[in-house]
């Protein structure tokens, strides 16, 4: 990143101020190896009231197994947190010291740390800096510098895991339909997902908030704390092309305005400095990159929608665009789909799927950096762990995996696969550090029919499904199933490898309508959502368990979040 302005000025009051101490020194000038240590002080986000700052340390003296680097500020400027460096702060005076992992600084090598500040009235650079009592010099370098070539890809102020240490927004207009409801408020406080499902809602719907409203809520809302704002990105071309009740506003090849029209407005907005000290986690278009594997031919589950999506590209197109631009915002934490256990989990989908998401995560410009993490069971109902039954067991001298609930699966709950995946992910080249969220708003299945202990051993039928947590007829089964319950509630690090449980999909928001009802969203009937209907090879021809008297999707639906409740695993106090 280009150094500032504001660094150039302090640098050259420095050497104005000719202290003897701390010299500017040009590169290539004589008097450079007499500098025992150079300081590189970058504002690389500043807004009303708070900042992120960049910091490199050059030791050029005797090599160390440890490293303090201080300075003072002549304002107001107060330290909130930091990375790469313990950072503390007593009164005017800073300290960062080194980490277990970065304490050895090499002659010649360098070190390099960031950190979110608050202030009021100026924001001046430091003057001067100590690394381990010695002056150092500060770097003079202005804006127009050439990036040394030495230095890390531009990484912003991410952290290895969003949620860690931070709170999680809480949409008030959600919270709102929740406190109405009866029973609702001991759930109107959880954080759920702020879903941008067509262009319109950048800038609000029917006199309901946009995007800058909830980014300005959640200022509000972090104080002076860490707080993370959960983005659904869902407006693909084509969208959802294997179901209706949740198709969307763009046709097929409408590519470009799904890039200059929705895309490119979310990303001005979340890359408005107003915004830096928020952590954006985006859940990038659910329900989409999956459908290329599974329902295309020569799939029995074919649809020639998805046939036609698989042969445009525009999928995979949108979903390498979006993590493209999104990912150039320092605070955007891009976490793409990757379906639920229960529709890729058997060995024919599991690595076609990773290829797939490696191929959009490396298409329009982007690369496997611009991702995070993935996240697993969006808006969907599978159990997060299976406590009763397991793939490598035997009953009856039958295999768990050859029960029709299982039916070959390799897995046969969310925690599992997710941990899978990600393994397998990083083995195709995405970052080892990517973390996994797994959406809990409605796989608790608990109530009076939860089962407390394995099923009969007569057959692997009766082992297993008396002995599953999740009710459904099918792991197919995908819209407002009658008798689930809310699942575990949102928390960071549950698990190795899994950055957070969230609530992605809000409570009480429908899947979409049990009947064909006009509306001007472009969303379509599918007969998935229709109580009565007997089936498709995609739910192995069950019934579809879905709730009656249902609203067209994401529209409040009292029923089910009653039911939600009243089902809730854990259970609600």
């Amino acid at each position: 990143m280009s150094r500032t302005r504001t660094a150039l000025l302090a640098a050259m009051a420095l050497v104005a101020g000719a202290s003897g101490t701390a010299l500017a020194v040009v590169p290539g000038d004589v008097g450079a190896a007499a500098v025992p240590c150079t300081v590189d002080y970058q504002v690389q986000n500043q807004w009303d009231t708070g900042f992120t700052a960049s910091v490199k340390v050059t030791n050029n003296s005797a090599a160390k197994s440890s490293w303090a680097l201080k300075w003072s500020y002549a304002g107001n400027q107060k330290v909130t947190s930091g990375w790469n460096a313990k950072v503390t702060q007593s009164g005017a005076n800073v300290t960062a010291a080194n980490e277990s992992y970065n304490g050895t600084l090499a002659t010649g090598s360098s070190a390099t740390f960031g950190f979110q500040g608050s202030y009021s009235g100026s924001n001046a650079v430091p003057a001067a800096f100590t690394l381990d009592g010695v002056t150092c010099n500060v770097d003079s370098g202005g804006p127009t510098d050439p990036p040394d070539p030495t230095d890390p890809p531009p990484t912003g102020n991410r952290v290895d895991n969003p949620y860690s240490g931070a709170k999680v927004y809480v949409n008030p207009e959600w919270s709102a339909k929740a406190a109405a409801e009866p029973g609702g408020s001991r759930i109107a406080n959880q954080p759920t997902g702020v879903w941008l499902d067509r262009t319109a809602a950048i800038n609000g719907v029917n006199g309901g908030m946009g995007l800058r409203d909830h980014l300005d809520e959640a200022l509000r809302q972090k104080g002076s704390g860490e707080l993370v704002v959960q983005l659904v990105i869902y407006n693909l071309p084509g969208r959802d092309c294997a179901a209706l009740a949740s198709n969307g506003e763009l046709g097929p090849t409408e590519i470009d305005k799904y890039k200059t029209q929705y895309i490119d407005p979310i990303k001005a907005i979340l890359a408005d400095s107003k915004y830096a000290a928020l952590r954006i986690v985006t859940t990038v278009e659910i329900d989409s990159l999956p459908n290329l594997v599974t329902n295309v031919s020569p799939r029995p589950t074919a649809t020639p929608n998805c046939d036609v999506m698989k042969a445009n590209g525009n999928y995979v197109k949108g979903v390498g665009y979006a993590l493209n631009k999104l990912g150039d915002v320092p605070n955007v934490y891009n976490y793409v789909d990757a379906g639920h256990h229960g529709w890729l989990g058997w060995d024919d989908n599991f690595g076609a799927s990773a290829e797939t998401f490696k191929q959009a995560a490396t298409a329009e410009g982007a690369t496997v950096a611009d991702v995070h993490g993935f996240i697993a069971n969006t808006a969907n109902y599978s159990a997060l762990k299976e406590d009763h039954f397991s793939v490598d067991q035997t009953v009856a001298g039958k295999s768990v995996r050859e029960s029709k609930w299982v039916s070959w699966n390799r897995y046969v709950d969310e925690l599992s696969y997710a941990k899978a995946l990600r393994e397998k992910l990083v083995s195709l080249g995405f970052d080892s550090k990517i973390g996994m969220l797994i959406d809990t708003s409605r796989n608790g299945w608990g109530g009076a029919n939860r089962p407390t202990g394995p099923g009969a051993t007569t057959s692997v039928d009766t082992y297993v499904d008396g002995g599953r947590y999740d009710r459904r007829f099918n792991t197919g089964n995908w819209c407002n199933q009658k008798g689930a319950g809310l699942g575990e509630r949102p928390k960071a690090s549950p698990e190795p490898g899994i950055d957070a449980y969230v609530w992605m999909k809000p409570p009480g928001e429908s899947d979409g309508a049990s009947k064909a009802i006009d509306n001007d969203e472009g969303k379509g009937f599918d007969r998935m959502c229709d109580p009565t209907y007997t089936g498709n090879p995609r739910n192995d021809n069950n019934m579809s368990g879905a709730l009656a008297d249902a609203p067209i999707s994401g529209h409040w639906f009292s029923a089910q979040f009653q039911e939600l409740m009243k089902n809730a695993y854990p259970p609600l106090s």
